[in-house]
């Protein structure tokens, strides 16, 4: 069986827009994974960007990866690239991860308990989204080469159809996303970390 082509899939989308600015209610795991995200898409939506991710366990981490992706804002702001990005800072919520993790703590990295994480964060940036009457909703998590995108647009599909809101497909990582990543970061000084956050991500790490 053919495995989707999603970056195909957005192409399609953005085709269908005909110069319309819909609002997208972006979530973002970090300022270095949404910096490459933004550029692109900001000539296409209104973006609100979504700061949520409970999944990481240092509360000193968290906040500097916050700090990290309002600055990067900030700067994209000042440079007029798009029309202006706002940020919600979700709440810091490391206790329903780890609730969500329970009895997963032994999973491989890149197993179930990372695709429950994704559905913990995709799930609430829905439901944020239909609350401040966004059309579409999407994530930054697809283009780290690290994350399984297959996953993260089959759960964004599920919860598009349970929360009455169109779901952006993406494979961020394709035509060399992450490596506009990379030097997006380089450009603009951010902070960029080895793990996604989270101490079962850390300890793979050492």
């Amino acid at each position: 069986m053919n495995q989707v082509n999603y970056q195909k899939q957005l192409d399609s989308l953005l085709d269908t827009l005909g110069g319309t600015r819909p609002h997208l209610f972006l979530h973002s795991c970090c300022a270095p994974c949404s910096s490459y995200v933004l550029e692109y898409l900001c000539r296409f939506f209104h973006i609100t960007v979504f700061y949520y991710n409970p999944n990481i366990s240092a509360q000193a981490e968290y906040q500097k990866r916050a700090a990290e992706q309002r600055r990067l804002i900030e700067a994209y702001n000042r440079e007029g690239k798009g029309l202006p990005i706002q940020l919600i800072d979700g709440d810091y919520e490391p206790g329903r991860f780890r609730e969500m993790a329970r009895g997963l703590e032994t999973c491989p990295e890149g197993g179930e308990r990372c695709f429950r994480c994704y559905r913990l964060r995709l799930e609430e940036t829905a439901r944020q989204a239909v609350e401040r009457g966004a059309d579409f909703f999407g994530t930054t998590l697809t283009i780290s080469p690290l994350k399984n995108a297959v996953k993260i647009n089959e759960i964004g599909g599920e919860l598009a159809s349970g929360y009455g809101i169109r779901w952006l497909p993406s494979d961020f990582k394709k035509r060399e996303g992450y490596k506009r990543s990379v030097e997006l970061s380089r450009e603009y000084g951010l902070y960029r970390q080895d793990y996604c956050g989270c101490a079962y991500s850390r300890m793979s790490r050492c």
